[in-house]
C-alpha cells in the first residue's frame, strides 16, 4: 500500500528537518517545512488507512463470503431441493 509508506516517509523526513536541522536561510524556515511535511504525512495516514483499512490487523477491511444455493434434484416434488 504506497499510501501508508509514503505517509510515514513524509512524517520522517518532516521531523528531521524539525528535530535534526538548524539552518537559517532567507525567504523559509527549515522547521516550519518540517511541521508541513508531519501534518501532511499525518492526514495521508489517516486517510490511507480510512480507505484501504489496515489490513492484517483486523481494522477496517472484512472478509466477503459467496454462498451459492444449487436446487436441481427431480426426485424431490416440484425438482427442487437445497444442494449443500
Amino acid at each position: 500500500m504506497p499510501g501508508v509508506g509514503l505517509s510515514i516517509l513524509l512524517i520522517a523526513i518532516g521531523a528531521i528537518l524539525k528535530f535534526a536541522v538548524s539552518v537559517t536561510g532567507h525567504g523559509f524556515n527549515v522547521q516550519t517545512i518540517g511541521v508541513i511535511l508531519i501534518i501532511v504525512g499525518i492526514i495521508g495516514l489517516v486517510l490511507s488507512l480510512a480507505f484501504f483499512g489496515i489490513g492484517s490487523w483486523g481494522g477496517v477491511r472484512g472478509s466477503r463470503t459467496t454462498v451459492v444455493d444449487e436446487y436441481d434434484d427431480p426426485d424431490v416434488p416440484g425438482g427442487r431441493r437445497r444442494r449443500r
